[in-house]
């Protein structure tokens, strides 16, 4: 067994009849929390997981796209507020599993119960990830918001480029 900080680092395959968004969602945890807001405000544009990771990788490193990557992580730090809360709710009471793909589905059943909206494929990974590394996020959002502060510039500013 290979370990670090407690955690069982080897390398594991999924079931073979996991669905593909649990993939998905590995991936997805992997991830820093700037690009996992970063792709919760891109989630907001685009709604397919696969295609908001690509974006978010080729703004963080070449600027490509004419997205600014401070408005995105601004935009995902304000949807990860608007529905931390109602999220928080709807996992009280969940078993927590060892397995990343189990709480990554156990986390997506909270997420189609909770009462924050439709949500398309994209949107519910990105919260899905950030609510399963909500320490993280927590932190980097809590810097970006000032009570009071308009949202509407951000959205404009990521569609206009």
């Amino acid at each position: 067994m290979s370990s670090r900080d407690g955690f069982d680092t080897r390398f594991s395959l999924p079931a073979v009849d996991d669905p593909p968004a649990t993939e998905v969602g590995v991936i997805l945890m992997g991830l820093d929390a700037e690009r996992l807001l970063a792709g919760l405000g891109l989630a907001t544009l685009a709604d397919d997981p696969a295609v908001v990771t690509l974006v978010i990788d080729r703004v963080r490193h070449d600027g490509v796209a004419r997205m600014p990557l401070d408005a995105l992580v601004e935009a995902g730090a304000r949807r990860w507020r608007s529905v931390r809360a109602a999220l928080a709710a709807a996992s009280q009471g969940i078993p927590v599993s060892g397995s990343l793909r189990q709480v990554w589905t156990q986390t997506l059943r909270a997420l189609s119960v909770c009462e924050v909206g439709e949500l398309g494929p994209a949107t519910a990974s990105y919260l899905a990830a950030c609510w399963l590394r909500r320490e993280d996020i927590d932190k980097r959002a809590a810097g970006l918001l000032s009570p009071g502060k308009g949202t509407s510039h951000v959205v404009s500013e990521v569609a206009t480029g």
